[in-house]
């Protein structure tokens, strides 16, 4: 017997990223400002802190488009066992993941690069489970 259905922790990983990047996406947009203010003062020692508005307004894009194929792919994989539109979810996830990874590295904030490793793993697995 299951909650869900033969995909179980499938559906809880892309649960546990559509909760995580609906989150961003909407810290991000409902404070815009602050959100650039931070990242500057984050990135303020590397080439990168003269083009945050637009490396936020890149990684708000993937987070949605993210978020839309993973919520479009939750359903097709609860309603018609769908795993296609799931995965290519995960995989853009994985590619946001990167981009963050990256940013993390050129601060030299490792912990922070650790952290996102964890989320990295989990997205890597799902790819992996619903191929």
């Amino acid at each position: 017997m299951s909650l869900f259905n033969s995909h179980s922790v499938e559906i809880l990983i892309l649960l546990f990223f559509i909760i995580t990047y609906f989150l961003s996406v909407t810290e991000k947009l409902s404070d815009w400002k602050g959100t650039i203010i931070y990242y500057t003062n984050h990135f303020k020692k590397t080439v990168l802190r003269k083009i945050i508005p637009l490396l936020l307004l890149n990684i708000l894009i993937f987070e949605i488009i993210a978020l839309i194929l993973l919520v479009v792919g939750l359903y097709f994989l609860v309603n018609e066992n769908s795993l296609t539109i799931a995965k290519i979810g995960l995989e853009i996830s994985a590619i946001t993941l990167l981009q963050f990874l990256i940013g993390q590295r050129l601060t030299k904030d490792y912990q922070g690069a650790m952290n996102i490793t964890v989320y990295f793993i989990l997205n890597s697995i799902g790819i992996y489970l619903l191929t």
